[in-house]
């Protein structure tokens, strides 16, 4: 018999490198210390809930409402220039249709990419368009001291690689990037610059989470200074192989614990973001955990949680069984 466990849904995630003190791990006695500081929010995609993804006014509006960082999506356009947008396609967004790579950086400005973004029934940027920014103009826009999460869409990784790089060569902006992708790939095309800051690759914080969790113990845990980022909570299917078939089960898996957590802490320095953090709920259990930082949609919704958790915050006692 043999388990496999798949993710269900696409994700995509970011990278940064949090400046500061890692919150307070879970205990190696297992005793639960009172929380004196809480998770930092990053901006996801600029701040999705609040604005139109990856626009400009997203961004202005979650530095506005005091978001930790910003989390922004790649891809290059017809002209070789790094701008924002994540689908594959632009009718998913925007007014227009086709691939980003299809549209000059110029075209890509003149796009609504705020067409089809929903505020209760309204559709309130349909008459105020916003165009996809070129990732330059965004580096410009966010303060000098607010951590940036590059997440690199779209292949080949290369080419992408190289004219972030450029960019980032320019603005002198490589000290608060932190590069993040779901293709190993970019990982390896950023390995030719010794500036660039890496998230671990997914598959390497996913095998380690399920291995925690199935009970196999903490073989590999991450080296020091590590980045690493993946959801609270996720929908997941786990395949069991028989000699004459398979059984499945879909299950929605909480993979931030504080056994996970317990091995993810073992070295100094490593960066813990939970993804998909958008409720009081969650924000609070990630905070018990230690986890560094959260991805939330709404910056504007979370600075208010965060603003109402009465502090030191006091969580219960860890069950950390399984951990070895």
């Amino acid at each position: 018999m043999r388990l496999a466990v798949r993710g269900s849904i696409g994700g995509s995630i970011a990278g940064l490198m949090l400046a500061g003190c890692a919150l307070t791990p879970v205990t190696a006695d297992d005793r639960a210390a009172p929380v004196a500081s809480l998770p930092q929010i990053i901006a996801h995609r600029g701040g999705t809930g609040d604005a139109p993804e990856n626009t400009l006014e997203a961004i202005r509006l979650s530095v506005a409402h005091h978001a930790d960082a910003m989390w922004l999506t790649v891809q290059l356009s017809k002209d070789g220039v790094p701008v924002l947008y994540r689908p594959a396609d632009l009718s998913a967004l925007s007014d227009a249709k086709g691939p980003v790579s299809a549209f000059t950086a110029a075209e890509l400005a003149g796009v609504n990419a705020g067409w089809r973004f929903r505020r209760g029934d309204a559709y309130p940027y349909r008459d105020h368009p916003v165009g996809v920014p070129a990732l330059r103009d965004a580096l410009q826009a966010i303060p000098a001291a607010m951590p940036i999460i590059l997440d690199m869409k779209a292949l080949p990784a290369a080419p992408q690689a190289q004219a972030v790089a450029r960019v980032l060569d320019e603005e002198n902006a490589w000290p608060r990037v932190t590069i993040y992708s779901t293709e190993a790939d970019y990982q390896q095309s950023f390995a030719a610059y010794p500036q660039a800051r890496l998230f671990e690759s997914r598959d390497a914080t996913r095998g380690r989470l399920v291995r925690v969790l199935l009970n196999q113990g903490c073989v590999d845990a991450p080296a020091e200074h590590t980045s690493t980022a993946f959801e609270l909570h996720r929908a997941m299917t786990v395949v069991e192989k028989f000699t004459l078939g398979e059984g499945r089960s879909d299950v929605e898996a909480s993979l931030w614990t504080p056994a996970t957590l317990a091995c993810f802490r073992q070295k100094p320095d490593v960066r813990i973001v939970a993804i998909a953090v958008n409720n009081a709920d969650d924000y609070r259990t990630a905070a018990c955990l230690g986890i560094d930082a959260v991805l939330a949609d709404s910056p504007q919704k979370m600075a208010a949680i965060k603003a109402g958790v009465a502090m030191p915050l006091q969580c219960a006692k860890p069950n950390v069984a399984g951990r070895q």
